[in-house]
C-alpha cells in the first residue's frame, strides 16, 4: 500500500483498535485461478505475538479455502471511517483558490500465511468468540447453545476455519494531516455541521491528528 509519511500509522494499539471496531474485512489471496477475495468478519486475538492473530471461517462451498497458495501471503483489509472532503471547507479556498476535493479515510492491511482448520472444536470455539463479541451490547444476547445442538453441529460441518498469524501490519490514516492548521479546523467544522455518523467519525480522526 502506498503510504506517504504523514499518513503512516505504526502504533499497534491504534491499528488493533480499528481492526476490532471494524472487524468486517476483505480477505484477498492468490491461487491457481488468480486473485480471490471474500468479505467476512474476523476475530483479532492479541495472543502475545508481535502483531496478533486473525481467525475467521468460510463456507465449504467457497473455493477460496481450497484454491489459495499457502506459500503466498494473504492480505486482510480492514476499512475504517471514510468521508468526502470538499475544498469549500478550506479557508485557503478564499485566500488563493488553490484547493481541490479529496477523500479522507483510515485503513489497515494485515499480511500473513493462512492455515486451514477443519477441527470441530476449534470451529466451535471460534464461533463462540465471534458471537460473544458481537452479541455483547444487545439487551438479550443470543448464545450458540440457544440453537439445537444437532443443528449447530450440522452448520459447523458446512464451514472451514482460517487462521493467520499476522506477519506485518500497515496502517494508513489520511485525515487532512497535509493541510494547514486553519484548513484542518475548517474540515472539522464542516464535518461537524453535517452531523452524520460517518462525518462525526471522521471528525474524531481529524481532531486526533491535530
Amino acid at each position: 500500500m502506498y503510504i506517504p509519511r504523514p499518513n503512516q500509522e505504526t502504533r499497534i494499539p491504534v491499528i488493533h483498535k480499528l481492526m476490532e471496531e471494524q472487524p468486517f474485512a476483505s480477505l484477498v489471496t492468490m491461487g491457481a485461478t488468480g486473485l480471490f477475495a471474500s468479505h467476512i468478519p474476523m476475530v483479532l486475538e492479541r495472543d502475545g505475538t508481535e502483531f496478533g492473530r486473525l481467525k475467521c471461517h468460510l463456507s465449504r462451498a467457497n473455493r477460496q479455502w481450497r484454491d489459495f497458495t499457502p506459500e503466498v501471503e494473504a492480505l486482510a483489509i480492514f476499512s475504517g471511517p471514510q468521508h468526502y472532503i470538499t475544498p469549500s471547507w478550506y479557508p485557503e479556498k478564499q485566500e488563493s483558490g488553490k484547493v481541490v476535493p479529496t477523500w479522507n479515510y483510515a485503513v489497515v492491511h494485515a499480511y500473513g500465511h493462512l492455515r486451514v482448520i477443519e477441527d470441530s472444536d476449534w470451529l466451535m470455539a471460534h464461533l463462540e468468540s465471534l458471537v460473544t463479541i458481537h452479541e455483547a451490547e444487545l439487551p438479550a444476547p443470543w448464545k450458540i447453545e440457544d440453537a439445537p445442538a444437532d443443528y449447530v453441529a450440522s452448520q459447523i460441518k458446512g464451514i472451514v476455519g482460517l487462521e493467520m498469524v499476522i506477519e506485518r501490519l500497515e496502517g494508513k490514516w489520511k485525515v487532512s494531516q497535509n493541510r494547514s492548521e486553519q484548513d484542518r479546523a475548517g474540515v472539522a467544522k464542516g464535518l461537524a455541521e453535517l452531523d452524520t455518523t460517518e462525518s462525526l467519525a471522521m471528525k474524531a480522526l481529524v481532531d486526533q491528528r491535530n
